[in-house]
């Protein structure tokens, strides 16, 4: 069920879940504020929660807006695009045989059909960046196990528009954004960090701040330099 709080200019989004506190997010690209809430708690105390937190929404609101956009992609010769932090050219070659990509020195080689369209091209990209992240995981998965004593389940990667990872403690599966293979790889780390703590603990309380602290006590410095890089130009739905 979704119920709506208006203060002022700010709407605020409320979906109910069997969950016992109150979990608030602002979300990018636009700081749409979204609350999640015990079925039965009344709309009064989730608005005072609400208008508690005010300064704390306006400030990340403020963040999102001010934060780079990446350029839209075209995918035409010496293009921005980056891989695992790094920036490479694009260098498109057209060419009657399956779609490849290879990263030579500063350039990265995309090797589409002839007539290939900027959709097809993202697809195809898009494509080998989830491979990067399939890649690298596994190894990053069997490094964090042991250290926090937890069991991860199946990894999956796709496009994410609203956040870096997610995880579901009951299955014990993660899911990651395939943009991550664009971002430095103690990015893609911290993320697998911070979700595989989810299965000790569900919620982002003061209990997850401290497991984090331990485990790995530079993830705020982590989240923050993730939070500052440019993110994929387009328009982001909810």
């Amino acid at each position: 069920m979704v119920a709506q709080i208006d203060l002022g200019d700010m709407r605020i989004e409320v979906l109910r879940k069997d969950i016992k506190n109150l979990h608030l997010s602002v979300l990018p690209p636009s700081g749409k504020v979204r609350i999640a809430a015990p079925r039965h708690m009344n709309l009064d105390t989730i608005r005072v929660f609400v208008i508690s937190k005010l300064a704390w929404i306006r400030s990340q609101q403020r963040k999102m807006s001010a934060q780079e956009r990446e350029a839209p992609r075209e995918y035409l010769d010496r293009e921005s695009h980056y891989v695992w932090g790094r920036r490479y050219l694009l260098k498109r070659i057209e060419r009657d045989a399956a779609p490849a990509i290879e990263l030579r020195h500063s350039k990265l080689v995309l090797q589409v059909r002839p007539g290939t369209d900027e959709a097809r091209s993202q697809e195809i990209l898009d494509g080998w960046y989830r491979e990067q992240i399939r890649a690298a995981a596994p190894a990053l998965i069997a490094k964090w196990e042991p250290v926090m004593g937890v069991k991860a389940g199946r990894v999956f990667v796709q496009r994410m528009k609203t956040r870096w990872g997610s995880c579901n403690p009951a299955s014990r599966s993660i899911r990651l954004n395939t943009d991550l293979a664009k971002k430095p790889p103690e990015c893609l780390e911290y993320i697998l960090a911070h979700e595989m703590a989810h299965l000790l603990e569900p919620t982002h309380n003061a209990r997850f701040k401290s497991l984090m602290d331990l485990f790995m006590p530079q993830w705020q410095h982590l989240r923050d330099e993730l939070n500052r890089l440019p993110v994929r130009h387009e328009h982001w739905g909810y």
